[in-house]
């Protein structure tokens, strides 16, 4: 199944699609974090208002998560590799344990919203496609084996960063979230649409341009041992979104970097979730 946040005559709806075209309102739930929180298994009301998905506004599926984005660094080798070259001080890691920050995302933009270029603070505005998990119940010294049971679902996060604020700064929290900073979706992909670890094809394109494509697959700490490693002494609560790590092929791996700048349309896809669409203002 698959979960939107839309925006219907002025008012925001958390709805489901078993298609990705045709959406059913479900009116009992006020967001997307009240669904997760009371849980939902996936059956459309009989009484449920219907809408053609192209008609409605596609909002981020949470556009205001509870808590910080929890984020891996340095989670696909070649693109660990392609961040110490462009900054071995700031991103050089020879430490074999999984890499941790938060992202700032007191709120998300959706598909078709524009990402700002903060031009007063940046000259490197850069994009990260990332595979999110949405945690679906709060899970405490959860064993990697057991991992899947606390999903929810997946969807899909640009990882927006401002590479001179993250090597200049020393630290990678400010530089990532900069308002406008995480936009994500187009919806959030129940869990059981996939195998577990789910294995798919991830993609970013720049102006039609191919700059990321890898899979899933090849992450180095896989979805199971984060959530234990996380878990192990903090609750990841109900609707925790957790952004797994993004593949070679950023603007700063480039060896002429091409940062994004004013009217770049810039698109992560991964496969069985969809486009997230973005334009640079």
């Amino acid at each position: 199944m698959r979960y939107y946040t839309i925006r219907k005559d002025g008012k925001g709806y958390v709805a489901i699609s078993p298609d990705g075209k045709k959406g059913y309102i479900l009116k009992n739930y006020i967001t997307m974090n009240n669904l997760i929180i009371r849980g939902h298994g996936g059956h459309i009301p009989g009484l449920a208002e219907v809408v053609d998905l192209k008609e409605v506004g596609i909002l981020s599926p949470i556009p205001h998560p509870r808590q910080d984005i929890l984020c891996m660094g340095m989670n696909y080798a070649n693109h660990a590799g392609e961040a110490a070259k462009f900054s071995g001080d700031a991103f050089k890691t020879d430490n074999d344990k999984p890499v941790f920050f938060s992202k700032r995302a007191a709120s998300t933009t959706g598909t078709g919203d524009i990402i700002p270029a903060h031009e007063e603070l940046t000259d490197s505005l850069d994009y990260e496609c990332e595979l999110a998990v949405v945690i679906g119940r709060d899970a405490y010294r959860v064993k990697e084996a057991d991992a899947y049971d606390y999903i929810f679902g997946y969807t899909i996060i640009n990882d927006v960063s401002a590479r001179n604020l993250q090597t200049g700064h020393k630290q990678w929290y400010f530089g990532k979230s900069l308002d406008g900073f995480c936009p994500m979706g187009p919806c959030i992909v129940s869990k059981d649409e996939f195998e577990f670890p789910p294995r798919l094809d991830i993609k970013c394109r720049v102006n039609g341009e191919l700059r990321q494509d890898s899979n899933t697959g090849n992450l180095i700490t896989g979805i199971g041992r984060i959530i234990e490693v996380l878990s192990a002494g903090m609750t990841l609560t109900a609707g925790t979104i957790i952004a797994t790590g993004t593949p070679a092929g950023v603007a700063m791996g480039m060896e002429k970097p091409a940062f994004l700048k004013k009217g770049d349309k810039v698109e992560c896809e991964i496969e069985g979730i969809g486009i997230l669409k973005n334009t640079v203002g």
